[in-house]
C-alpha cells in the first residue's frame, strides 16, 4: 500500500511539472527513479497486448503492460493536472520569483544525479551533453506560431507535445507554446470542457506515446549512457527558461525570457529566492537519499 502512494504522489509531481511550461513531467521521473520502467511500460503496449485483449486475457494484459503502474501514474497525474494546477496558477502570478527558484533548484540539483548514473564516460558522452544542451537552450530562442484550430493540427500537437513530456529537459508546454497552442488546449480547452479538441489532443498524445516508447526504450536498452548523457545536456539547457531572476513579459507562469540578470544579494526577495533554491535542492537529495535506502 505504501509503494502505491509513494507511486500515486509521484504521478501527481509529473501532472504539475507537466502544466508548468519549461519544466518536464520526464525530469521528475527520472529524478524519482521510474523513467524506465514508465518507458518500458508505454512500449510494452504492442501486437502481443492487443492480442490478449481480443481474447479477452485481462490479468495477462495487466501484468504485461504494467497497467497498475500506468493507471496510478497517469491517473494521478490527470488528478492534479485538475486539481492542483490552480494553486500553482496562483503561486506563479502573486510569487513568480520564489516558484521560479524553488523548480529551479529542483532541476539543477537533478541533473548530478542523472549524470551520475553513466556508467561510462568518455568523448562520446561528453559530445551527447553538450550536443542535448544545445537543442534544449536553442529552443528559448525559437519564435511562437498562432493559435490553430484545426484538428490535424491538434492531433500533431497532441503527438509533439506528449514526446515532449517524455523527454526531461524539453517540456511538452513550452513546445506547445513553441506550437501556438498552450493557451487553447492546456487552458480554455480544460475550463471549457471542449471535448472535440480534448479528444483530438488525446488521440495525438496516445499516438505519440506509444510511437516515442518505443523509440526511447530501444536507446535506453541499447545506448543508455549516451541517452542519459543527452537528457542531461536537456536538462541543463532548460536551466535558462527557469532562471528565477529574468524579465518576462505579460504572462509571467511561461518561460519566454527577455533578458536574465544576477540580483543584489542583500534583498530580502533575493535572499527568500535563494531559500526556495536550496529547498529544491534538498528535495532531490532528500529523494535519492530514500530511494538508495529502498533499495538496500
Amino acid at each position: 500500500m505504501n509503494s502505491y502512494i509513494v507511486l500515486f504522489l509521484k504521478g501527481m509531481a509529473m501532472g504539475i511539472a507537466n502544466i508548468i511550461p519549461g519544466v518536464s513531467g520526464g525530469t521528475i521521473a527520472l529524478i524519482t527513479n521510474i523513467y524506465e520502467e514508465l518507458i518500458n511500460s508505454l512500449k510494452s503496449f504492442d501486437l502481443t497486448a492487443l492480442k490478449m485483449i481480443t481474447s479477452f486475457e485481462i490479468r495477462k494484459f495487466i501484468k504485461y503492460t504494467n497497467s497498475k503502474f500506468l493507471i496510478i501514474i497517469f491517473g494521478s497525474s490527470v488528478l492534479s493536472i485538475v486539481g492542483v494546477a490552480w494553486i500553482f496558477d496562483y503561486l506563479f502570478i502573486n510569487y513568480p520569483q520564489y516558484i521560479w527558484g524553488f523548480f529551479f533548484g529542483l532541476i539543477l540539483s537533478s541533473i548530478y544525479y542523472i549524470a551520475n548514473r553513466i556508467i561510462k564516460w568518455n568523448y562520446t558522452i561528453i559530445l551527447s551533453i553538450i550536443i542535448g544542451f544545445i537543442i534544449a537552450f536553442s529552443l528559448s530562442f525559437l519564435s511562437f506560431s498562432q493559435e490553430n484550430t484545426n484538428l490535424i493540427y491538434v492531433f500533431l500537437c497532441g503527438m509533439i507535445g506528449v514526446s515532449g513530456m517524455l523527454l526531461p529537459g524539453l517540456s511538452g508546454s513550452y513546445i506547445l507554446l513553441i506550437m501556438g497552442n498552450y493557451k487553447l488546449l492546456l487552458v480554455t480547452a480544460i475550463k471549457e470542457i471542449d471535448y472535440t479538441l480534448l479528444s483530438v489532443f488525446f488521440a495525438g498524445s496516445v499516438v505519440g506515446l506509444m510511437s516515442f516508447s518505443h523509440i526511447l526504450s530501444f536507446l535506453l536498452k541499447k545506448y543508455k549512457d549516451i541517452v542519459l548523457a543527452t537528457l542531461s545536456g536537456f536538462i541543463l539547457g532548460s536551466l535558462t527558461m527557469i532562471w528565477p531572476w529574468s524579465k518576462r513579459p505579460e504572462i509571467i507562469n511561461k518561460p519566454i525570457v527577455e533578458y536574465i540578470y544576477f540580483p543584489e544579494i542583500t534583498k530580502i526577495d533575493t535572499l527568500i529566492t535563494i531559500g526556495y533554491i536550496i529547498t529544491g535542492i534538498m528535495i532531490v537529495i532528500l529523494i535519492e537519499y530514500t530511494s538508495s535506502k529502498i533499495k538496500k
